[in-house]
């Protein structure tokens, strides 16, 4: 379907709104998520089917659908609708995404930790533990970053080796950073909402320790099969770079690390009450400043980092760049998809929302957990985050007592669950791109996410047995 066909399909679709001053969900058909259908089909077809083009054109692939969903809603509600919405989605998500994620990936990239790591089965699963646990102070994108390159070097003598790396991304891109709200944006967004700083850690630190028993004794038995099959058939290299103490170079980076983190919760407790509007967008200083301050950050990383560190790194800005031109594409074509979902039962997926209550009117925690998990695997965890935080009343005082297992259940879901795909959270992809840019075989779209359903459904569903 060309451009053309479908902004007209998507306008025929609309109500005759063309003079309207917004756009609401309600008003909004399913056929407005054509755009973001699209884009989720290119991310998971065109590398397996044509490679070459993708590699050779992905950002003008996101592009075009971008323009998909921005050339109906200028046709269908105006152009004051239309820069709003686009306005909304790049000002007031996009931009601050990238810059937070691009400081941590520069600052992380400036550390090398130069060891005499082997990857067995036990070391690999240590990787991965002490990836959980750092999730949680400098975020799953700081961890995943920090920790990626030692593990693809401690690897380097395995033969079978990509099971690793999707379990990294499993636990420490992901799992990992549910038990504070440093560790995932919708945590964090739930914090800045009155949800105190350490109630998640009281109420999922059991729910994580099983899922973390559960995964890292399936990574165990698969990592060893697969080591004792390189031992047995020769495949196995010990690590060239054994006889090399432990050290970390370019730790200037660490502070800059915590420098971002603590102007990730400057900007959630400063309320100077000084807000700009841009384009329609309700800019408030204190997000300003934490914005200008993640460049500066970076830029410092940047100069004070040794070259020799950044080079054992094999540090490029080549991952970032994907993630930037993909998710331009993403957060853009979510536009009309997240405003169907925040009309609840009077947008397009009222019957989805309708699932997470009785017909008593009583909160279904597991459809919780599910819908806003399942949800959070394609689209932007933080705002599903939110919208089911707000389907569940909104109240954070209520929701951490009365209705506890509730927030339980959206906060394991929009954590756990952004797991399930390549974009269900932004380090996924970085890590998806570090790993092919050192020449190591990682699975498909599609082929991940069968990687996610045959692994982490039947942890989560013990999980939700157990605990919702």
């Amino acid at each position: 379907m060309n451009l053309v066909k479908l902004s007209a399909a998507l306008a025929a679709a609309a109500p005759a709104l063309a003079s309207a001053a917004s756009m609401s969900g309600a008003d909004l058909s399913i056929v407005w998520a054509i755009p973001f259908a699209g884009i989720l089909l290119s991310i998971a077809l065109f590398p397996l089917l044509l490679p070459h083009f993708w590699h050779a054109h992905y950002g003008k692939v996101a592009v075009f659908w971008a323009l998909c969903c921005v050339v109906p809603l200028y046709a269908a509600f105006g152009s004051g609708a239309a820069v709003g919405a686009v306005a909304h989605a790049i000002l007031g998500d996009y931009v601050p995404f990238l810059l937070f994620v691009g400081a941590l990936f520069v600052a992380a990239g400036g550390i090398h930790i130069r060891g005499s790591f082997v990857g067995r089965p036990i070391v690999n699963a240590g990787f991965l533990l002490v990836g959980a646990f750092l999730a949680n102070i400098m975020g799953t994108t700081g961890a995943a970053m920090l920790l990626i390159r030692p593990l693809i070097a401690a690897n380097e003598g395995r033969h079978y080796r990509m099971h690793t790396f999707i379990f990294f991304i499993f636990i420490v891109a992901n799992i990992g950073g549910c038990l504070t709200p440093l560790g995932d944006p919708p945590l964090f967004m739930g914090f800045l909402r009155g949800v105190e700083f350490f109630w998640t850690t009281s109420h999922l630190i059991l729910p994580l320790l099983t899922v973390l028993a559960m995964l890292l004794a399936i990574y165990l038995v698969i990592d060893t099969i697969c080591f004792n099959k390189e031992k047995r058939e020769g495949l196995f290299v010990e690590n060239a770079d054994k006889q090399h103490k432990f050290a970390v170079e370019g730790n200037i980076n660490l502070f800059w690390l915590l420098c971002i983190v603590c102007t990730v919760l400057m900007s959630g407790i400063w309320k100077p009450g000084v807000s700009f509007d841009v384009l329609g967008v309700h800019m408030e200083l204190q997000g300003i400043v934490r914005d200008v301050l993640f460049i500066v950050f970076a830029g410092l990383s940047l100069m004070t980092t040794p070259k020799a560190a950044r080079e054992a790194n094999q540090f490029t800005f080549a991952p970032i760049a994907e993630v930037a031109k993909l998710f331009f594409g993403i957060f853009i074509c979510m536009v009309p998809v997240l405003e169907m979902l925040r009309a609840g039962s009077h947008g397009a997926f009222a019957p989805i929302v309708a699932m997470v209550t009785n017909d008593a009117g009583e909160f279904n925690n597991k459809m919780f957990f599910w819908l806003t998990g399942s949800l959070s695997a394609v689209l932007d965890n933080t705002p599903t985050y939110l919208a089911f935080f707000n389907l569940a009343g909104g109240d954070a005082v209520e929701l951490m007592t009365t209705h506890s297992h509730t927030l339980m259940a959206v906060s394991m879901g929009a954590v756990f669950m952004g797991a399930v795909t390549y974009i269900g959270n932004a380090p996924n992809f970085m890590v998806l791109s570090i790993v092919q840019e050192r020449g190591i075989k990682m699975p498909t779209f599609l082929g991940y996410v069968l990687w996610a359903v045959c692994i982490l459904f039947p942890v989560f569903f013990i999980t939700d047995w157990i605990f919702i």
